[in-house]
């Protein structure tokens, strides 16, 4: 979190790039609540996932102009592959794969030849897949190649490098997760509450008590039975020669012959009211807040296109353009900014784009309110606030939630929906920077049953009508029904608490520099949003040592 001095004055955040956005996705999708009237789609498009993974399954992006060539390995054998009591055992088989040798090649032999060629690969692990990524220079394609092609299809396994895996993601599960980012433990306390008793609910990283079961044999196993041919997916970008492909898919061909039995996704839960967990740390400088309602549509469905406008409307990720941003940041000052997402956004804290290779078949609706203040941290800096008993997270949580109440029931202007569509449209040419994020969407898209989804989505929002829109939203979302997570210090937790159960009035805290700058129309719709009806039918506080166990 950014220091406090961000909540003294009301400023305006300079956008560090230009947009908003989306994340996660799904395969069948499902009408929900009343069907409005009819749209200019067609039929919701259905598709398996599964079809898009197989020994002869290609993606291609030649580009004869470039320089180097990326490839990329994609399995569908995300985290939820795991076994029970061993969650977590496809995160440390991937990164035993990058982070070991090769049975002909120490991980520090690899390290020497590969620094001269500045080539580069890694892993991504996420719910349902996993992707090694592979860029090299043209000029060393055929050495890397070779040492890439034995940590892939003859891996070391050693005991030293796993010894040293499982301990640093021990202590990720244990430790980091809790104590590194406030923002991306909201987001990932929310996932586990979602998705809870499936097999969506943990974290890719695992579980403290899954790792602590996960032995070598474990991953010399999960490797035969789920790094395969038959789940797999290759993609190459850039100058590459015909010769190499070849070889590239006769190599593939090599993988474990096993048919891996790929679970079905976990359905997330069906919130009844605003379920709401806030979780209690020590010297947490703010209250970080995550919410999210299951919404039955991805990248498959052509309607998609019409809640990306809609989710571009209240504000895309880490960007100051969106109604949240405005309201909450903007105009109040309250944090560092407000968000919403359509699909699940890797590594949010890092990245101002959306990252490739996170393809879901369940998916949610979210809202992300950056860390607002404590009543503790507002009465150590505000001398005339030292009554205060409850800090922001409550205001915040209403105002953000009768954003999307207030869009639901009026939608969009024509104004907004063409300034929205326009600035998306333009947007999303900018997911594609390099070859290797163009290969992985183009590799995504195949997931949901598209050929090129950046296109496509780009082809439907030039047709979409701000009657599309407004229709999807009314179908797709609402308000009254959401799981919500809310870390914050242990001295905010209960009363914070008690202040959800009783619905109490929420009325905001400013100090007098800034209550004295306020337009009059601020300070009218702050009194609305003090006593708007949160739907609240369950809040509870948890420690933070109990969460991810």
């Amino acid at each position: 979190m950014k220091k406090l001095a961000v909540y003294i004055l009301p400023v305006v955040f300079v956008a560090l790039a230009c947009a908003r956005q989306p994340q996660a996705a799904q395969t069948t999708v499902t009408p929900a609540t009343p069907t409005p009237p009819a749209s200019t789609f067609s039929s919701p498009r259905t598709y398996d996932a599964n079809l898009a993974f197989g020994p002869d399954k290609v993606v291609e992006l030649p580009r004869p102009e470039s320089n180097k060539v990326t490839f990329k390995v994609m399995f569908k054998n995300g985290s939820m592959s795991d076994p029970a009591g061993k969650e977590g055992l496809t995160f440390t088989t991937a990164q035993l794969l990058t982070e070991s040798g090769s049975q002909s090649m120490s991980l520090a032999q690899i390290k020497d030849r590969l620094y001269p060629m500045a080539a580069q690969y890694s892993v991504n692990v996420d719910k349902e897949v996993t992707t090694f990524t592979f860029a090299v220079h043209q000029d060393f394609l055929n050495e890397f190649y070779q040492i890439m092609r034995g940590l892939i299809l003859t891996p070391a396994f050693a005991e030293e490098d796993f010894k040293r895996v499982i301990s640093n993601q021990q202590n990720y599960v244990d430790q980091v997760i809790r104590a590194s980012s406030d923002e991306e433990y909201s987001k990932k306390a929310l996932e586990d509450l979602l998705f809870r008793g499936t097999n969506y609910q943990h974290k890719p990283e695992g579980t403290s008590a899954g790792v602590k079961n996960i032995t070598l044999e474990d991953v010399k196993n999960h490797y035969r039975n789920f790094f395969t041919r038959h789940n797999v997916i290759l993609g190459v970008a850039g100058n590459y020669s015909p010769e190499f492909l070849n070889q590239l898919k006769q190599d593939v061909a090599q993988l474990p012959e096993a048919k891996p039995n790929i679970p079905a996704a976990g359905r997330p839960n069906q919130p009844n009211g605003l379920q709401v967990e806030i979780i209690k740390k020590t010297n947490a400088l703010g209250s970080a807040i995550f919410t999210g309602t299951p919404m039955p549509l991805t990248r498959t469905a052509d309607e998609f296109a019409a809640l990306m406008v809609a989710n571009s409307y209240l504000g895309e990720h880490r960007k100051s353009y969106g109604k949240l941003y405005d309201k909450i940041r903007s105009t109040r000052s309250m944090n560092y900014g407000d968000y919403s997402y359509i699909e699940w956004y890797d590594n949010g804290g890092s990245n101002m784009l959306p990252n490739p290779g996170v393809p879901r078949t369940s998916n949610y609706f979210a809202l992300w309110i950056r860390p607002v203040q404590t009543a503790k941290g507002l009465r150590q800096q505000y001398p005339e606030l030292k009554d205060v008993t409850v800090g922001h997270a409550h205001f915040a949580l209403r105002l953000a939630i009768r954003e999307v109440d207030n869009l639901i029931r009026n939608g969009m202007s024509q104004e907004d929906f063409e300034l929205t569509r326009k600035f998306l449209r333009s947007y999303m040419k900018l997911y594609g920077q390099t070859e290797e994020k163009q290969l992985g969407f183009l590799m995504d898209s195949r997931f949901y049953g598209r050929q090129d989804y950046l296109q496509e989505m780009d082809d439907l929002l030039a047709k979409l009508t701000v009657e599309d829109v407004n229709n999807m939203v009314k179908k797709y979302w609402q308000v009254n029904n959401m799981f919500v997570t809310i870390v914050t210090d242990d001295s905010e937790a209960e009363a914070l608490a008690e202040a959800l159960r009783q619905n109490t009035p929420s009325p905001m805290s400013y100090s007098n520099l800034v209550k004295e700058g306020l337009p009059a129309e601020v300070v009218a719709e702050d009194n609305i949003i003090s006593t708007y009806q949160l739907n609240v039918e369950n809040v509870k506080v948890i420690d933070s040592q109990d969460t991810f166990q």
